[in-house]
């Protein structure tokens, strides 16, 4: 084989083939080629253009350095002695799934070129070769494996914000949910999350849907309650042309877009009896007859349902198919309402707070010590939902990077409440001052003790109000953890 005496011979600027986006020097390539004057003069025109180059100038060179290194894009002869450029396809393939693999040929070996793209290959270059060709190809096949880097990072994010990491929790109620959760998850049983509203029954069918085998397809959540009672059917199911009025055009349903993937029905207590009867159907023959069509559809679809009503009421009022509501809760996943885990509520207090300074551009606010008691004491009849509104609100809000009383919702604000005196009394608290310097009253057992015993109690106090969590409690005292952890080494040895 004889090099393409173009080769080299053409410099052309960085700009004209690399996106700007694009750091050549970050890419590595691997060019086999068993004329090592061709294989030195396309290294040569790929380096001046910034990427790091490496040759093999055999098949078996090639084989021992796709087995011993990384690279990003392999340029290789198809025609070789020994290990051709379709086994170093077939390898690359195994070892780099992620790598880009070009294949050299020449005219009379097209087809096979072909055949290569056909298994995997990214492109083909013809000789003679130029290097403007040979340049634009190995700029696209970098942009690829940029691509596909940026696709990893992204799924990898979506994995943390929606799996089970992303659950913020801190008692034993929603650890105990999750252990569950992670045997349902890799299964294909249809789910029923049941809960109050605002309980987080979305962020859970994610959760499932993130930890599954079908997280690489959609996800699609309808809400039953938001679609008109007349239009739940096409919604779910689709509709062709001329189905009805203003059906102009045929139309997919959240069956069929979600195929291969996941379907979330929220609220799915406020399905149409006889929507019902028609989503029995498609639970057990895995097809749909969109609205106004008689030709089945075949559908391979995971259903997860949340109701925040209680079906098996309804079911006795004659409002909701048994048979229907057995086949939806193959597994069933109760959300505990925020009043009933208390423990959670500073967790997700911090990270609330954290994400909203981060979505507003927010300089460093914290929340005081008496609005981490109201908020702690609080019912929450909203739930999460609830408390990540009045979290969000005080955020926005704050002008003084303080969370303070006079910082809260009106639900919050207790009838006939001072939120200045409140204010004033927790920061005198804060400060230390006794009953004898602010009028303010102890529990009648700490009336004669001293300091060091009022302290004590009052960190003891605090890390029940956390569930244990030191960092919470110190930041609840407004003290350094260190100085926290110190304290609690005293009392242990007293």
């Amino acid at each position: 084989m004889q090099a393409d005496e173009s080769l080299g011979n053409n410099p052309i600027s960085l700009d004209s083939t690399v996106p700007p986006e694009l750091d050549p020097k970050l890419f590595s390539i691997l060019i086999v080629d068993n004329d090592p004057a061709h294989a030195r003069a396309m290294t040569e025109s790929l380096e001046r253009t910034g990427y790091r180059c490496t040759v093999a100038t055999s098949g078996p060179e090639g084989k021992r350095m796709l087995e011993q290194n990384t690279y990003d894009v392999v340029i290789t002869d198809l025609m070789m002695n020994d290990f051709d450029g379709m086994q170093v396809l077939a390898l690359a393939r195994q070892l780099l799934p992620d790598c880009q693999v070009v294949m050299v040929t020449g005219h009379a070996t097209v087809t096979k070129a072909v055949e290569a793209m056909q298994l995997g290959a990214f492109n083909f270059l013809e000789k003679p070769i130029t290097p403007n060709r040979l340049r634009a190809i190995a700029a696209k096949a970098v942009e690829s494996v940029q691509l596909k880097q940026t696709n990893i990072e992204l799924r990898r994010r979506l994995d943390e914000k929606f799996g089970f990491e992303g659950i913020v929790y801190a008692g034993p109620q929603v650890q105990s949910l999750i252990d569950r959760l992670k045997r349902i998850a890799p299964t294909d049983a249809t789910v029923l999350i049941t809960g109050e509203s605002g309980t987080g029954k979305e962020l859970i069918a994610r959760a499932i849907h993130q930890n599954s085998p079908r997280k690489n397809k959609r996800l699609v959540a309808l809400n039953v309650r938001a679609v008109s009672e007349n239009l739940v059917e096409s919604e779910m199911f689709g509709h062709v042309r001329g189905a009805y009025t203003d059906a102009v055009t045929d139309r997919e349903g959240a069956f069929q877009y979600a195929d291969g993937g996941t379907l979330f029905l929220d609220e799915v207590g406020d399905m149409p009896m006889s929507t019902q009867i028609k989503l029995l159907r498609v639970l057990e023959e895995h097809q749909i007859t969109r609205v106004g069509d008689n030709k089945p559809i075949k559908v391979n679809v995971r259903l997860i349902s949340a109701t925040n009503r209680p079906l098996e009421n309804m079911i006795e009022a004659g409002e909701f198919r048994n048979d229907l509501y057995y086949r939806l809760k193959v597994v069933t996943v109760h959300l505990p309402a925020l009043r009933e885990r208390r423990d959670d509520i500073i967790p997700l207090m911090d990270h609330f707070r954290k994400t909203f300074i981060k979505r507003h551009s927010h300089g460093s606010c914290n929340f005081s010590p008496a609005v981490t008691r109201k908020f702690y004491a609080y019912d929450w009849p909203g739930n999460i939902r609830q408390l990540r509104n009045f979290v969000e609100t005080m955020v926005v809000l704050d002008t003084d990077g303080r969370l303070d009383l006079d910082d809260l919702p009106p639900e919050l604000i207790e009838p006939g409440m001072d939120v200045s005196s409140e204010v004033l009394a927790g920061a005198k608290v804060e400060m230390g001052m006794t009953e004898s310097t602010s009028g303010l009253q102890l529990p009648g057992e700490l009336i004669g003790k001293t300091m060091d015993e009022i302290e004590r109690w009052a960190i003891e106090e605090t890390l029940k109000l956390t569930a244990g969590n030191r960092e919470e409690a110190a930041k609840v005292l407004d003290i350094g953890a260190r100085t926290l952890y110190r304290k609690l080494d005293k009392y242990r040895q007293d």
